[in-house]
């Protein structure tokens, strides 16, 4: 094998220790930091910026989780007679 082919290789394995690095480092500060090759800024090493939900979504998912536990206590209850 020729030896430029296994320094990349080695170099391309390097870069992608470096990416997992610097995304536990950015976990750790609890900040979203931008990675220095956004290529695959939301893949699945890289970091995501953080994901917000629009009121009426957080209202929605409520609702409906308040309809699930409305049905279970029913059931529970019924079973309970």
């Amino acid at each position: 094998m020729d030896i430029i082919t296994v320094l990349r290789q080695e170099e391309s394995k390097l870069q992608k220790q470096l990416t997992a690095v610097q995304g536990a480092i950015a976990a750790l500060n609890g900040a979203a930091k931008t990675m220095a090759s956004p290529r695959h800024a939301s893949g699945p090493n890289g970091i995501g910026g953080k994901r917000t939900m629009s009121a009426a979504g957080r209202a929605r998912i409520s609702r409906a989780a308040k309809a699930r536990w409305a049905k279970f206590r029913a059931k529970k209850a019924k079973k309970d007679k």
